[in-house]
Formats: C-alpha cells, structure tokens, sequence
C-alpha cells in the first residue's frame, strides 16, 4: 500500500494519519471507518464482480466511494492497518443463524490486531450492526459497548463435536452480543484469497440472505445507526428511537445514497432475483 493509498484511505475516513500504531489510534481508525464506509451488498444487486484482491478493495473504498460486505470492508481495513504499523491477521469465522446454527466455513472474515503498545484486539467493521469499538481479544468478560454488552469466549463443541482446537487458549472463539452467539471465530491465521469461496457464495447462492435482500448502513455521529434497504430508510437514534419511511421515486432513493452515505449511483439497485425474497 502506496503513502498516497494510505492518504486516500484516511481522507475517506476523516481522520489524519496516527503518529504510532497504538490501541487508542486503532479505536478511533474503527469508529471511523463504521461512520463513513457503509456495509453495504449493492454490487451483489448491480452485477458488479466481487474480487477479493487488495488493490480492488482499496480502489472500491477510496476512488468508488463505497462499502462492501465483510470481506471487502475487513479486507481492505486489515490493509491499511499493516500500512499504519500495525500486526493483522486474517481470521475466518461461521455466523449463526437465527436459530442458533452455524453457516458454511468461511463465512465471515474478522481481524486480530497486535498494537505498539503491546495489546490485542479483535476489530470488525464489516458485521453490520455489531460493537462500534474493537473488542479486547483475550477479555473473556463481558466489555460494554455503544453496540451492547460483547463477550470472546472460549466456543463449545461445534454440531460434529469438535471444539476447533486441542487445548485450551487454542479453541475456536464466539463472540456474543447481549447474550447472543454472533459468530464463530477459528484463531488460526488466514490470507485473503482463503476467502474467495465464501464471498462467492453469499453473492451468488439463492440461501444466502445477500442475495435476497439490499442493504447500505452505517453508525451515524450521535452513535445511532441509518440504513436503507431497497426504498426503507431506517434511522435509529443511540437511545433506541426508531422511524421508519418509504422512498417514493428513484431520485429520493438516489440522493439518499448520495447524501446518507456518500454513494453515487447511476440506477437505482433492485434484488436481482426477486423471487428469493422472503
């Protein structure tokens, strides 16, 4: 990653470049990013190929102006932080479904994150709604959040009995939100290409919810959140306070992606296969 790559990045995140790779740099580099680089499965919708390769993912976020899903958003952000200083490693997990399941292998991407001032975090800004701040990798208490209430803890035995690992600090981790298992984390280190199954499959296969819905959200200032999905805009306030409208015509959803999240588009996205909607 070039200084004028990394110049690019920090422009699009509003933030000028950390003097050293530190925790507190690392907080305010997260909170950034959730702010202006929205999650977001738009090129799912407008047949755009999803290439997980560095330059691609950086030239989607600094030259297109847009988000992507989490691995675009954590590849690209795993990127600039190596470029900072900082130690990354790719790690691979499975989400959970509503009813408690396990999705295929590869499903998300998260990263683990060593600073200059000797600690460990666990950073995610490409899960949607989930902890506005990184999470202390080791902490296996629970940490207070503006998202909620996160715990990193050591994982049961997956549906084959297997618990990812022989011994203990080895085993796989979920990361839990208010009580909730969000997602399963293998620790052992990956590259990005690992990847390349899963995001094809969530942009392709007619089980994956990206392709049955649209999606561009991101945290607003006062740490609540807005999200468009389709015509809705959702806006929640940080205290829980939610409205709710519909987008009439093309152009109200157009500017809403240029003004709500700094996305311009020539057409306006629609599932391209409307039968996999729910």
């Amino acid at each position: 990653m070039t200084s004028a790559q990394i110049d690019a990045y920090l422009r699009r995140l509003g933030i000028a470049r950390p003097q050293q790779p530190t925790s507190e740099a690392l907080r305010e580099l997260h909170l950034s990013h959730l702010r202006t680089v929205p999650f977001e499965n738009l090129s799912v919708h407008l047949g755009e190929a999803i290439t997980l390769e560095e330059k691609r993912l950086l030239e989607k976020v600094t030259e297109a102006g847009r988000g992507g899903f989490c691995y675009e958003l954590n590849g690209a952000f795993g990127t600039l932080l190596a470029a900072l200083g900082y130690g990354v490693e790719l790690l691979a997990g499975r989400v959970y479904d509503g009813e408690g399941r396990l999705g295929i292998p590869y499903d998300h991407l998260a990263l683990r994150v060593r600073t200059a001032d000797g600690d460990t975090w666990l950073a995610d800004v490409g899960f949607g709604a989930h902890s506005h701040y990184p999470l202390v990798y080791g902490e296996r208490g629970e940490q207070d959040d503006p998202g909620g209430s996160f715990q990193v803890m050591e994982a049961g035995p997956d549906p084959a009995g297997v618990r990812g690992g022989d011994t203990p600090g080895a085993r796989d981790l979920d990361v839990v939100l208010d009580g909730e298992p969000q997602y399963r984390l293998e620790i052992r280190p990956r590259v990005l290409g690992d990847f390349a199954a899963g995001a094809w499959w969530h942009s392709t296969s007619p089980k994956s919810h990206f392709t049955r819905s649209l999606v561009c959200s991101r945290i607003t200032e006062d740490g609540g959140r807005i999200t468009l999905s389709g015509r809705r805009l959702k806006t929640t306030a940080a205290d829980g306070t939610r409205e709710t409208r519909e987008l009439g015509t093309d152009d109200e959803v157009l500017t809403a992606y240029r003004e709500r999240f700094g996305i311009e588009l020539s057409c306006v996205p629609t599932v391209r296969n409307p039968d996999l909607t729910d």
